[in-house]
């Protein structure tokens, strides 16, 4: 279980403090599917980056199994079984894919069947990834995947995705909610994907809407109906 009390992020901004993350405490319970959705700039990402440890939170604490992890490392983080996959990948020149699925494993020996069944998961041809270098001849959305399968070959309890949908096609992009609906039956752990995906808020067990740095809604995928009618009107508000 994730426990979050009294979190807030503050960073200078021109000379002036901006509240990414205000004062917020959340619960997220063991082996469910949460998606947390809300306006652009409402403290998503910000939000996963503290639960990751990539961010240090300005004050609050985090808890993850009735143990305070706040001033925890990303890498002690990762020990304790919590992954996290960026919006935009990370390169690693000189790195090849095999390797990368070895060391996200922990298992350095891991046969190289493993591996590609990892990658065809993600919809990847294995035979042309396998040995291929993680570096600019990659496409975002095939890096995108690549990191995919990395999380999937993990298989941590607490799993955490950031826009996994950016800078993917379509059909990558339905294969995603496969990939996700097979995580949810298979690893047993709680998986937190932010997005604005209807197709990824519709099969959540809890969707929590994030804005101004707080949580302002939070239920089961029964109030997406409203969610997107309050989103409709809110675009063409813009556009007035």
């Amino acid at each position: 279980m994730l426990r979050i009390e009294n979190l807030s992020f503050i960073v200078d901004e021109e000379g002036s403090d901006k509240e990414i993350i205000r004062d917020l405490s959340l619960t997220l319970e063991d082996d469910k599917f949460i998606a947390v959705t809300g306006p652009n700039g409402g403290g998503k990402s910000t939000l996963a980056r503290l639960i990751a440890g990539i961010e240090k939170p300005t004050s609050g604490k985090i808890w993850y199994n009735d143990q305070d992890i706040t001033e925890l490392t990303v890498t002690e983080r990762a020990k304790l079984g919590i992954s996290f996959a960026f919006q935009q990948p990370v390169r690693f020149k000189g790195l090849q894919v095999l390797d990368l699925l070895r060391l996200a494993s922990g298992q350095p020996r891991m046969p190289a069947a493993d591996a590609c069944r990892y990658l065809s998961e993600v919809g990847l041809c294995a035979r042309d990834y396998i040995n291929r270098e993680i570096n600019a001849s990659l496409s975002g959305g095939e890096l995108k995947r690549i990191e995919i399968a990395t999380v999937l070959a993990r298989s941590t309890p607490l799993t955490i995705f950031d826009e996994p949908e950016a800078g993917i096609d379509l059909w990558s992009f339905q294969n995603l909610i496969q990939v996700f609906q097979r995580m949810r039956n298979e690893i047993k752990g709680t998986i937190m994907i932010i997005s604005h995906q209807e197709r990824i808020l519709n099969i959540a067990d809890e969707i929590i809407v994030l804005a101004n740095g707080t949580v302002t809604r939070r239920g089961t995928r029964d109030i997406l109906p409203e969610l997107l009618l309050e989103g409709s009107a809110a675009a063409a508000c813009e556009k007035a």
